[in-house]
């Protein structure tokens, strides 16, 4: 189990663990006024961290048997009246743009891209499930008022996935996502602290279908009740077309967010016409479940940020290896460590300025330091601090190595596992 390298003393003192002091201060993220209000540009820090766990989801659907796929970040405002957004969404959507003939907006989300990609061929029910995920850009006209770091912005990287299934799959192909969630929060070292089932409030913001909403709702009350998952419900949560499961986290301050979604959606099948050929030869309408495992990669990152106070697991920190010579006599050893360690695939570095003292305390959030002294050279061994306060005896270089690589490729929350 992880825990965190501050303690949880500091739980009370919640602005040790705001992203966006703690993100600046490492050097992840930062923003300029000529770049504008919720448009943060990410440093090499923060993009080795974005990187790491974009890859990781994208590895993690994979294997359950995602495709994926790019669809452009505009659209047409026809696409976006078809599907719904415009007529329930636009005062959160960007205004359009002009050319020629035409209007294109930036798109507030990829449901109706994906929609169009299905659409694009023919489909046999052999086919389904057909899972189509994407880490796209969308963009959202959030006011300036409500914008803060990383967790309320206006261009969003969005970990976004839809399966086009049978009715009959979809509550298995829901259940499956819960359960992809789970596991990528395992690996992440990030808590859910409750489980919502959103669904519509008053007034004209949801689409005006009681037997959609009622079939949907059904369905994911029993993906819930079948995955031994407690949850609350909540009126006005909803996404416009269809209720869904929200995962919802909380900052050190208390302060509650969803981060993960599953929902599904009778509506956009409808709306673009979506069809498949059945066992009898005659056309079906697929159900549209949508997920997402991390949410934003944005509001991910930020509450990472928190949840390790900048002690990232070692496959996502942005500087897994430190290597420190204790004198310039062991300087050429160090750098030779690190270059076998990045060659190896690790992020490491060589520190030489300062006492010994000071490069360690310097490096506290590296997973790893390597410490190269006279005796160690000598006898072609390092000696091993991890970032937990524990040391391990002396071992040869290469060995430090595969043991490193190893918890790094296992991409889980612990530092070191016994031999």
């Amino acid at each position: 189990m992880w825990c965190s390298p501050v303690g949880p003393f500091f739980r009370e003192e919640f602005t040790m663990y705001d992203h966006r002091r703690l993100g600046r201060e490492l050097g992840l993220f930062d923003t300029d006024p000529l770049m504008g209000a919720g448009l943060p540009y990410w440093l090499p820090d923060g993009a080795v961290v974005r990187h790491q766990l974009e890859e990781y989801v994208r590895e993690l659907e994979c294997e359950a048997g995602y495709r994926h796929v790019y669809s452009p970040v505009l659209g047409k405002r026809e696409l976006y009246e078809i599907s719904g957004h415009w007529s329930h969404y636009s005062d959160d959507m960007f205004p359009p743009m002009r050319l020629g003939a035409e209007e294109v907006v930036l798109r507030p989300s990829l449901c109706p891209h994906h929609a169009l990609i299905y659409r694009s061929r023919s489909h046999s029910y052999r086919e389904l499930p057909l899972r189509i995920a994407e880490l796209g850009g969308m963009y959202r006209s959030e006011l300036s008022g409500v914008l803060g770091g990383l967790t309320r912005v206006r261009a969003i990287q969005l970990n976004d996935a839809h399966i086009f299934c049978t009715l009959d799959q979809a509550v298995e192909e829901a259940r499956a996502a819960l359960a992809l969630i789970a596991r990528a929060y395992a690996d992440l070292g990030i808590r859910a602290s409750r489980y919502r089932l959103s669904l519509p409030g008053d007034g004209g913001k949801y689409v005006a279908d009681p037997a959609l909403w009622r079939r949907a709702t059904e369905m994911l009350r029993e993906v819930l009740d079948g995955s031994g998952i407690s949850y609350d419900s909540a009126e006005g949560e909803a996404a416009f077309y269809g209720p869904k499961i929200d995962v919802q986290i909380e900052d050190a301050a208390g302060r509650e967010a969803t981060l993960s979604t599953v929902q599904i959606d009778f509506h956009q099948p409808e709306r673009f016409d979506l069809h498949y050929i059945g066992a009898d030869g005659a056309k079906h309408r697929p159900v549209m479940v949508h997920r997402s495992v991390i949410g934003s990669v944005e509001r991910a990152v930020a509450h990472l940020v928190e949840e390790h106070g900048g002690a990232f697991p070692a496959w996502l920190s942005p500087l897994q290896l430190m290597v420190l010579p204790v004198s310039e006599a062991q300087e050429q050893q160090a750098y030779d460590l690190a270059e076998q360690a990045r060659a190896q695939g690790l992020r490491a570095e060589v520190a030489v300025e300062g006492s010994l003292g000071a490069r360690i305390r310097a490096a506290r959030l590296v997973p790893y330091q390597a410490v190269i002294g006279e005796r160690e050279a000598d006898a072609g061994l390092v000696a091993v601090r991890l970032r937990d306060g524990r040391r391990v005896d002396p071992l040869p270089s290469a060995d430090l190595l595969h043991r490193v690589t190893a918890q790094v490729g296992a991409r889980g929350a612990e530092l070191w596992a016994d031999a």
